[in-house]
C-alpha cells in the first residue's frame, strides 16, 4: 500500500490485521484504549472479532481460547493491566499457545515485568521494543510470526508516544518464512474419537494425550526458551567501533539519545549508542562487543533502574556502568516526563563524562 499518515495505534492495528490477526480482546485502559478501539473498528471488515472484555483477566483468557483454537490472536493493556494477565500468560507459555501481547506502557517502568515475567514456571516472553511507529508496524508483523514459530506468547513494548504519534508509514504484508503446521490446534475435528487434542500441561501423559507428563514437558519448555535466547536477540549499535563511552537506551527514548550522541560526535566526543531491540532475549554478547573499548557505559532509561541490571550482566567490567536516567512522568501519569528530551539527555551525558557545561 502507499504510505499514509497514521496514528500509531491505528498503524499497529492495521499491521496486526495484515499479519493475519482475526481475534482481539481487551479492557480499555489508557494508553492501550486507542489500540483496542482501532481493532474494534477494523477487525469486523475482515470477518474478525474484537471483544471489549469486562476485565483484563477476561480479555486475556478469551485470547488464550481463540489462540488454542488456531487463530492468530492478540490482547493487551498497559503494565498495570498486564500485571493482572500474568497467570494466563504463564499458562500460555507453558502450554505452548501463541498470541501477541501489546503493552502500550505508561513509560518505561514495565521493563522488569516484560523481561522477568510475573507468572509461574520456567518461561520467558520474547519482547520487542520499537523506537517509533514505523518500527512498531514492523515488529507487530514479526511478533505474530515469532509467536507461531516458537508456540509462545510474545510482547510488543510500546508506550503513549508510539500510540499517539502520527507518522507516514506503509503497511505491506511481510513474508517471514514458513511456519510449522498448527496440527495441535483444538479445532473440534477429533471430538468423540477418543483422540481429542489437549494443550494443557497437566493432561500430558494421561489417557488420550500421550506425552512426557509434567516433569518432562516442563524440561522441554525450559530447553525451548534457552534455544530461543540463542537466536532471537536483536540490537542496534551506532558509532561504537571507537567509542570511549557508550549510552544504552531502549524503546522511544533511543531516538533522543541517538540525536544527542550524534551532536557530541560532531563536537569531537568519542561516544556511541546501543539499543536492545529485543528486551528479551537481551543482546548481551552484542553489548559486550560494543563496549569492549569503552571506559564509560551510561544507561539512560526512564525508571529507577531496571535495564541497568542486564547491562551490568553483559559488559566485561561492570564498574564502568552508570545509570543516568530516572523516574520521570508528566502530570497525567501516562507519558514520560521532562527526562524524555534532548536537553535533559545531553546535560546528563555531559555531567557523567565530566565535560564542561
Amino acid at each position: 500500500m502507499r504510505a499514509a499518515l497514521l496514528q500509531g495505534s491505528d498503524a499497529i492495528a492495521q499491521a496486526a490485521i495484515v499479519a493475519g490477526c482475526r481475534f482481539f480482546a481487551g479492557y480499555p485502559m489508557m494508553p492501550f484504549t486507542d489500540l483496542l478501539e482501532c481493532m474494534a473498528r477494523r477487525l469486523p471488515a475482515v470477518d474478525g472479532v474484537c471483544i471489549n472484555a469486562e476485565s483484563e483477566i477476561a480479555g486475556v483468557n478469551m485470547t488464550l481460547g481463540a489462540a488454542a483454537a488456531g487463530a492468530r490472536a492478540g490482547t493487551g493493556s498497559c503494565g498495570q493491566g498486564i500485571a493482572l494477565m500474568q497467570e494466563t500468560v504463564a499458562e500460555a507459555a507453558l502450554n505452548e499457545v501463541p498470541f501477541v501481547l501489546f503493552n502500550m506502557a505508561r513509560g518505561q517502568q514495565d521493563y522488569f515485568q516484560a523481561t522477568r515475567g510475573g507468572g509461574w514456571g520456567d518461561y520467558r516472553t520474547i519482547t520487542l521494543a520499537p523506537r517509533d511507529v514505523v518500527e512498531a508496524v514492523e515488529h507487530t508483523q514479526l511478533l505474530f510470526h515469532l509467536a507461531d514459530k516458537h508456540r509462545a506468547p510474545v510482547c510488543l513494548y510500546g508506550d503513549y508516544l508510539i500510540a499517539h504519534t502520527h507518522m507516514s508509514v506503509a503497511i505491506d504484508a511481510v513474508d517471514h518464512g514458513p511456519l510449522p503446521a498448527k496440527d495441535w490446534a483444538l479445532d473440534g475435528s477429533l471430538g468423540g474419537t477418543g483422540r481429542s487434542r489437549q494443550v494443557w500441561t497437566w493432561a500430558m501423559g494421561k489417557a488420550n494425550a500421550p506425552g512426557p507428563e509434567p516433569d518432562g514437558h516442563w524440561r522441554h519448555i525450559a530447553a525451548k526458551f534457552e534455544a530461543i535466547a540463542q537466536v532471537e536477540a536483536r540490537h542496534e549499535a551506532r558509532h561504537t567501533d571507537d567509542a570511549e563511552a557508550v549510552v544504552v537506551s531502549f524503546g522511544t527514548t533511543a531516538p533522543f539519545v541517538d540525536h544527542v550522541v550524534d551532536e557530541l560526535r560532531s563536537e569531537g566526543v568519542r561516544i556511541g549508542s546501543f539499543r536492545p531491540v529485543s528486551l528479551w532475549p537481551f543482546p548481551a554478547a552484542a553489548l559486550e562487543a560494543a563496549t569492549a573499548h569503552a571506559s564509560s557505559v551510561l544507561v539512560y532509561e526512564i525508571n529507577a533502574g531496571q535495564m541497568i541490571d542486564d547491562v551490568r550482566l553483559s559488559v566485561t567490567d561492570r564498574s564502568v556502568v552508570r545509570g543516568i536516567g530516572g523516574v520521570s512522568v508528566d502530570e497525567s501519569g501516562m507519558r514520560q516526563g521532562s527526562l524524555l528530551g534532548v536537553a535533559a539527555i545531553r546535560q546528563r551525558i555531559r555531567r557523567a563524562l565530566d565535560l564542561e557545561a
